[in-house]
């Protein structure tokens, strides 16, 4: 089955997900049914989009916001599947490309299909989910409809879900844990999670930590490109996969416990001379902490200090081998501290949708 392929988000890491390179050349390598040619990558602005160009695949300039727009441009580029990178808060995002695809179902009587990237904070107990272990063969949308009220990224999970059932398009919904590692894309190569707190770590020359020490999941940045990818060849291959409100995917490669993190970053900036002493103090408060990293107040404990307690099978039964470990990634924590020295900062919408939604 041929099928051309957009990306939103393109210019980004995948809202901690993704390089763009990496990503096409991932698809293309693995699947003789996809060329450059089959690919296309929507950017919000013209800077993105040239930076995007040498890629050698199609450069959407597409507002996102404007649901003509996107019908327009699916219809045109006959597009039968979105991975949806942009945001995993702002609904109308998704609602207008699910439409969109819905329209390009009816005039091609084809299948299409909705890869939506949504956020690991959903599944905080911190944030409102239960307590207890979730399992993704479990009824983890009827969960997440009954909560969908109370937390922005699982309003948008279900309005994705049931939008895209009443438009004909198959949906799955990807969940990315703390994702790590330089990316290799032509605009964004950090993630946001683990850079701003390295960032504000270097400013204050010091490095602080929760009272709790939480265990969290990580992932590469190439581990989670892979599963995106694992998903696209299924569809290819007409392979059957969980898809709908079976169709979640959680991207949890290993574990993570935030005091050993921030022990080796303390150690590793101090040698660096980049902190004044290789030992962790405590934040006096949520409000001191989310000064020094840039949020909102109300979102500090559910990026660093939140745990999920899921129990994931469906990527591993498609295919998915993380190749990263808890050990690897402890071992190139320079290497993170390096890529933040180097790049400053992400080039990432997410801190600004954190505000909006605040607002709200």
């Amino acid at each position: 089955m041929h099928s051309n392929i957009l990306i939103t988000g393109a210019a980004g890491y995948m809202y901690d997900l993704r390089s763009d390179r990496e990503f096409a050349d991932f698809l293309i390598s693995n699947n003789a049914l996809i060329a450059k040619d089959n690919i296309s990558a929507a950017v919000r602005s013209e800077e993105q989009a040239k930076a995007l160009s040498n890629l050698g695949i199609n450069v959407l300039q597409l507002d996102l916001t404007d649901e003509n727009a996107v019908i327009e441009s699916l219809l045109r580029y006959d597009i039968s599947i979105v991975i949806h990178c942009a945001s995993s808060i702002n609904s109308d995002l998704a609602l207008n490309l699910i439409t969109a695809l819905g329209k390009q179902r009816e005039a091609s009587r084809r299948q299409t299909y909705f890869i939506h990237t949504s956020g690991l904070s959903a599944f905080y107990e911190k944030t409102g989910w239960p307590q207890g272990e979730t399992k993704d063969t479990g009824p983890v949308f009827d969960v997440e409809k009954r909560l969908a009220d109370s937390f922005p990224i699982r309003k948008t999970d279900v309005a994705v879900i049931e939008h895209a059932k009443a438009r004909g398009v198959v949906s799955f919904i990807v969940i990315p844990s703390t994702v790590y590692g330089k990316g290799s894309g032509e605009w964004n190569k950090l993630s946001v999670v683990l850079p701003v707190y390295i960032q504000a770590s270097i400013a204050q020359r010091a490095v602080y930590k929760f009272s709790d020490n939480t265990k969290v999941s990580g992932v590469h940045i190439s581990d989670l490109t892979a599963l995106y990818g694992r998903i696209v060849q299924k569809i290819l291959q007409n392979e059957p996969l969980p898809s709908g409100t079976e169709g979640y995917y959680f991207a949890l490669a290993h574990d993570l416990i935030w005091w050993q993190v921030l022990d080796e970053l303390a150690i590793t900036l101090n040698a660096r001379g980049l902190a004044t002493t290789p030992d962790t103090s405590i934040w006096s408060s949520d409000e001191a902490a989310a000064e020094a990293m840039g949020v909102p107040v109300q979102f500090v404990q559910p990026l660093w200090n939140s745990g999920e307690n899921i129990a994931c099978e469906k990527p591993y039964v498609i295919g998915w081998k993380p190749v990263w470990d808890k050990e690897a990634f402890l071992q190139s924590i320079n290497d993170e501290i390096q890529a933040v020295l180097e790049l400053n900062k992400a080039k990432s919408s997410l801190i600004d949708s954190l505000f909006e939604s605040a607002r709200k």
